[in-house]
């Protein structure tokens, strides 16, 4: 992974306090010898106190359930949107997905971009082409993702995995001071078979 983030010159590099997540940031910081920035929002034990169900006595992710899974790609979510949490088997997850929009647009805001509404749209209130890292995990990455992209969350839950050491790119190419955010690859791992390492999905 490091040697990959190596060759797209990254200029930020970002961790959720999560140790796991500073372990795997640092290769990548000691390649390119920039320091890692810590984001205490990004780290996944939030987002499994906001998003999780009971399954048989165990707490799990409320998207890996199955019959949440049929819910989540029901029509009566799917019609309310960005507002899906307002569906009433839904609203246990109300404030979490809203911490975490707040969290993300302010992040954003300070590297450069401010959110227009519920869009996909970002204004350029500073521009900015820095390359930016961050490590985080799955858990967190789902809601993180579906805020950056504007995609209703129990879309990205329930359609989009992430795997074990993925590594999602996404261009915010600015045009007439606006970016409209465009995922180029989604999870990959082709680092790891670039290594010749064992993979398992």
């Amino acid at each position: 992974m490091a040697k990959r983030l190596a060759q797209y010159g990254i200029d930020k590099i970002y961790a959720s306090t999560s140790n796991r997540a500073i372990m795997t940031a640092k290769p990548t910081s000691e390649i390119l010898k920039k320091d890692i920035e810590l984001l205490d929002f990004a780290n996944e034990c939030y987002t499994f106190e906001e998003f999780t169900t009971i399954k048989n006595g165990q707490k799990i992710w409320f998207f890996s359930d199955s019959e949440t899974r049929r819910l989540l790609a029901d029509e009566s979510v799917a019609s309310v949107g960005q507002n899906w949490y307002e569906h009433p088997k839904l609203s246990a997850y109300k404030k979490g997905i809203e911490r975490v929009h707040k969290e993300t647009f302010e992040f954003f805001k300070s590297l450069g971009y401010e959110k227009v509404g519920n869009t996909s749209i970002y204004k350029a209130i500073k521009p900015n082409e820095e390359k930016v890292a961050l490590f985080a995990h799955a858990g967190f990455g789902v809601a993180f993702l579906s805020e950056v992209l504007g995609i209703p969350y129990p879309i990205i839950a329930n359609i989009f995995d992430i795997d074990h050491t993925g590594m999602t790119v996404i261009d915010f190419n600015e045009e007439e001071g606006y970016a409209i955010p465009k995922v180029l690859t989604w999870s990959s791992d082709s680092h790891i078979y670039k290594e010749g390492l064992p993979t398992k999905y």
